[in-house]
């Protein structure tokens, strides 16, 4: 019997010698974790216009979340596989790209906000605080110090985190009462201000780094410069903001200091209508993408609100979407959507210069 249980015993511990060696590794090597991405491409062309027109936009890939070498190797040797669904989207629904290349997404299924620092191969999921959580983040927009602001629609507040992931602060007041039910967020390189769309108040608030309002605008209503639950922001480059007045199906622009300057969209099951708009952004040529989460399709329009060309479609297959919602478009033109059932962030290279094109 004592002999059988040795033997067990030493099965055991040849099992667990290979774990041991690696976490030995591991530790030597200052227990820094390093992180990649979780994603996927495609031999196949995939463009929009299709061949052979020359493509405005061209699939690069799909992430579904993040990955860590050494996690990834421990979990082959103990259970098989080569990796945990842990650090998996599960309803992505904002996303937000940092002068650095660092990638924000806000997971509501998840109730956090996976951050990532590609420079120092650096992953980090973000729930707030004890005192503070995440309920139910919406919105996520750098400033240039990168720091990291995040709208709660639940929560009704927006959430500082620090260039490290840190938890800075919340703020709420409005000046004239408190954040009902903030979503879309945009951040102003030039002014130093934040703003935020609260929803259930049909008004865009403009803070600055502190969390203090400098200015808000906007009622409900239909009228030019009102709104009917505005729920995405996006701040151009030109420095002109964009918000999506979704129930009143268009785009309103205003300048920095929401001042009305245009507005476009209606209602409707064609192209260049909108059924159920949500994200918005626009590339450096003043193409304006945005995103019909019913239509499951990105539109493209000129500043005139002249339809161009749709991207996609509903399905599961790579270049398709399932109820899309957020987009983002960084500094080096990749467009980045927020695939939510499909569980995805997939992307996108915009072709400059394309603004008198064939579109």
């Amino acid at each position: 019997m004592q002999n059988m249980r040795k033997k067990g015993d030493n099965q055991a511990m040849k099992k667990l010698l290979p774990v041991l060696f690696l976490l030995a590794v591991w530790l030597m090597n200052g227990c820094a974790t390093q992180w990649t991405l979780r994603s996927e491409g495609t031999d196949k062309a995939l463009q929009w216009p299709f061949q052979p027109d020359q493509p405005k936009v061209t699939y690069v890939m799909s992430i579904t979340g993040f990955k860590s070498d050494s996690r990834s190797l421990i979990n082959t040797v103990v259970y098989g596989n080569s990796g945990s669904e842990d650090d998996a989207f599960r309803l992505p629904v904002a996303v937000s790209v940092g002068n650095d290349g660092r990638l924000a997404v806000a997971d509501v299924g998840r109730k956090c906000v996976h951050l990532y620092i590609p420079g120092q191969q650096k992953y980090i999921r973000l729930y707030g605080t004890d005192k503070e959580p995440l309920a139910s983040p919406v919105g996520v927009a750098f400033d240039d110090e990168m720091r990291l602001y995040v709208s709660d629609s639940l929560a009704g507040k927006v959430f500082v985190f620090g260039n490290d992931g840190a938890f800075m602060f919340s703020f709420q007041e409005t000046g004239a009462g408190r954040l009902k039910r903030p979503t879309g967020i945009a951040y102003n390189p030039k002014d130093k201000l934040v703003y935020v769309a609260d929803t259930l108040e049909n008004r865009i608030y403009a803070f600055n780094a502190e969390g203090k309002v400098v200015f808000s605008f906007g009622e409900r209503g239909e009228e030019n410069g009102r709104f009917n639950f505005p729920i995405h922001l996006f701040f151009s480059r030109a420095g002109d903001l964009y918000v999506t007045d979704t129930m009143n199906f268009r785009i309103e622009i205003f300048n920095a200091r929401g001042g009305f300057l245009g507005v476009f969209g209606r209602h409707g099951d064609g192209s260049g209508d909108f059924a159920m708009p949500k994200g918005v952004a626009v590339d450096k040529d003043g193409i304006i993408y945005i995103v019909d989460n019913l239509f499951d399709t990105i539109q493209l329009f000129d500043r005139k609100g002249t339809f161009l060309l749709n991207v996609g479609k509903r399905g599961r297959d790579l270049g398709e979407f399932w109820l899309p919602s957020g987009l983002f478009i960084d500094d080096s033109g990749l467009l980045y959507l927020c695939d939510t059932y499909n569980a995805r962030v997939q992307i996108f290279k915009i072709t400059e210069g394309y603004a008198n094109g064939k579109l």
